[in-house]
């Protein structure tokens, strides 16, 4: 399985499926769509209105990779369960957190 996030110059950007009212707010790994794609699979508390939700997933992204949450944006898919999360920083030390985050070996 491949890593759901591609590595860039300034950063990561992240493939995700949030599923909203979740119960918590957590990422339970690591996930194979049906078109071959990994995803990381996020759960979020709060309903998917008004944005509430995309706040959550960055919030949520950057207390785990231990970023400012000005650098955790959601990149496309504001209103679709899959999103690209776009993570400004170290784009070494940010894949290592995540591997770290979605339990995956290195």
């Amino acid at each position: 399985m491949t890593d759901p996030w591609r590595y860039a110059t300034h950063g990561v950007m992240v493939a995700v499926r949030v599923t909203p009212r979740g119960g918590r707010d957590a990422v339970d790994g690591i996930e194979m769509l049906a078109n071959g794609k990994s995803v990381v699979k996020v759960r979020v508390r709060v309903a998917a209105e008004g944005g509430e939700a995309n706040r959550a997933v960055t919030e949520l992204f950057a207390g785990l990779l231990r970023v400012p949450k000005s650098k955790v944006k959601v990149a496309s898919g504001v209103t679709s369960r899959i999103k690209q999360i776009a993570i400004e920083g170290d784009p070494k030390q940010l894949g290592e957190a995540l591997k770290a985050a979605t339990s995956i070996e290195s």
